[in-house]
């Protein structure tokens, strides 16, 4: 069907372009660190076939977020699958409840975003003032792992966002948010040190009212 045309206001525009964003410690006492990970039993464990084995849910002893499905190379030392995971897992839950803490401990002082939208500034900032952005218009935003995969230094999080929009572009007020990102993170050291991301900005967008489906 043709596509209904829609004026937005440069500061709608600006806005936009801040919540089309990346889908970005210390630890409290029952959180999950290199040191205490491996007392920690996975719930259910698998086997994919050659060098990899998945894992539906890690243990629920943390108040980090949990990857719904985890697939590993086994080849890696478990060790550093764990730090991965940790740093994984704790940016995930950053962009899940807006604790600063959490992307303070997961990132690197020297952290590249290398895909940075237009005006975000390089670095924690970044993803930082992202967050505060995305829950000014949406302050029930949570994110969830739909799956998590770790090979050599790299972690590939597929995530997904729901929420309600209460902001206002015109029309636009109270809307069900639901969509998908994927982040690619390059570790060391147990700390994010890259990060790619893509969002899906074009479903967002029909979501909000802004484009025609």
């Amino acid at each position: 069907m043709p596509m209904k045309k829609r004026n937005v206001s440069l500061a709608t525009a600006a806005l936009i372009s801040t919540i089309l964003f990346v889908v970005a410690v210390s630890a409290p006492s029952r959180s999950i660190s290199p040191a205490n990970v491996k007392g920690l039993s996975p719930k259910s464990l698998f086997t994919a076939g050659g060098d990899v084995s998945a894992t539906h849910t890690v243990a629920t002893d943390t108040a980090l977020i949990e990857p719904h499905s985890l697939v590993v190379d086994r080849s890696m030392p478990t060790a550093q699958v764990d730090a991965q995971i940790i740093a994984a897992r704790r940016y995930d839950t950053f962009w899940n409840t807006g604790d600063e803490s959490l992307a303070r401990g997961a990132l690197a002082l020297n952290f590249i975003d290398n895909t940075l939208p237009r005006g975000r500034p390089q670095g924690l900032t970044g993803p930082l003032a992202a967050s505060k952005a995305m829950r000014a218009a949406i302050p029930d935003m949570g994110c969830e792992i739909e799956q998590m995969i770790v090979a050599g230094d790299r972690v590939v999080a597929h995530l997904r966002f729901r929420g309600h929009f209460t902001g206002r572009f015109k029309q636009t007020q109270g809307q069900t948010i639901n969509f998908i990102a994927t982040d690619i993170y390059r570790i060391a050291d147990g700390r994010i040190v890259e990060n790619w991301h893509i969002e899906d900005n074009l479903t967002l967008l029909q979501q909000l009212g802004l484009i025609g489906e």
